[in-house]
């Protein structure tokens, strides 16, 4: 069995990308997140800037995107948090989507550390 390097949970708004998408579509999305899972494939899983990383996939010509960001707060469960998706028209990432991650990071830390 193949060892998994993170796990990976997703917030509302990437749950509800996901399924408001078609069911191949979504199921090669969930390919991917878990090749990336067990691989260092930088086509998959990729930094996009400070702590805000993009899980990618191209499939029918449509190039999908769910922005995560890493929660390395328990040493024995590293988690990957999807924030939200969006299928991308354009060859630059939209900064809006990248400060959306960044504000839904803040408040998922902030719940979270509510929570103790």
């Amino acid at each position: 069995m193949e060892e998994y390097k993170f796990r990976v949970e997703f917030l509302e708004d990437a749950k509800q990308f996901l399924d408001a998408l078609d069911e191949k579509a979504r199921v090669k999305i969930y390919y991917n997140i878990w090749k990336a899972r067990i691989t260092d494939d930088k086509e998959l899983f990729k930094k996009l800037q400070n702590e805000i990383w993009e899980f990618r996939t191209m499939y029918s010509k449509i190039h999908y995107r769910l922005f995560a960001f890493w929660d390395k707060t328990d040493e024995q469960d590293t988690l990957v948090i999807s924030t939200h998706g969006l299928i991308k028209k354009t060859g630059k990432t939209p900064k809006g989507e990248i400060e959306k991650a960044e504000r839904l990071m803040v408040q998922y830390f902030n719940e979270k550390g509510r929570k103790k």
